[in-house]
C-alpha cells in the first residue's frame, strides 16, 4: 500500500452539504440564511451585540480586588539569618544584607532552614515555627509595632 492509496473507512466521513446549488438540493437560493439582514449578507463576529456596548467591554478589565490598605511582607527564612554574623538583626541589617527589598515596609520571619547561633531578631511578624527555632537556639524575638491609620472622627455639621 502506498501513501496515495490511503482512504478513510467507508461511511466514516460524511460529504459536506453543498449550499446554494439550486432549489432541488434543499439548500438552494438563500442557502439556509433566511431572507435579508446582516447575517444573510455577510459575517457577524461572535460577540457582536447589535451595536450595544459588548459585554466584554462592559465588564472591568482586571480581575479581583486589591484592598487599599493591604500589608505586604518581605519574607526572610531562619536559615538565611545563620549566614549573617550578627548578634542583633533588625530591618536595617536585613536590608543592608540584601535579604529584604527596599520596597518591603514590613518584614516577616519564616521557618525555612535551621539556626544554631544565639540571635536577637526584630521584625514586624514571625511565624510560630520560626519563633520556636530561634528561641530553641537560645535567641529572642522582638516584634516591632505596626502603626495603624487612625480614622477621622465625624465632625458635627454647623
Amino acid at each position: 500500500m502506498k501513501p496515495h492509496e490511503l482512504q478513510p473507512a467507508p461511511g466514516s466521513n460524511k460529504k459536506s452539504k453543498r449550499k446554494g446549488r439550486g432549489e432541488g438540493s434543499g439548500k438552494g437560493k438563500t442557502a439556509g440564511r433566511g431572507t435579508k439582514g446582516t447575517r444573510a449578507r455577510g459575517e457577524v463576529h461572535l460577540f457582536f451585540e447589535g451595536g450595544q456596548m459588548p459585554l466584554a467591554r462592559r465588564l472591568p478589565k482586571l480581575k479581583g480586588f486589591t484592598p487599599p490598605n493591604r500589608r505586604v511582607y518581605g519574607a526572610v527564612n531562619v536559615g538565611e539569618l545563620e549566614a549573617l554574623d550578627a548578634k542583633e538583626l533588625g530591618p536595617d541589617e536585613l536590608r543592608s544584607a540584601g535579604l529584604v527589598h527596599k520596597k518591603d515596609k514590613f518584614i516577616k520571619i519564616l521557618a525555612g532552614g535551621d539556626i544554631g547561633s544565639k540571635v536577637t531578631v526584630r521584625a514586624h511578624a514571625v511565624s510560630e515555627a520560626a519563633r520556636a527555632k530561634i528561641e530553641g537556639a537560645g535567641g529572642t524575638v522582638e516584634l516591632i509595632d505596626i502603626p495603624t491609620k487612625r480614622k477621622k472622627k465625624n465632625r458635627p455639621v454647623k
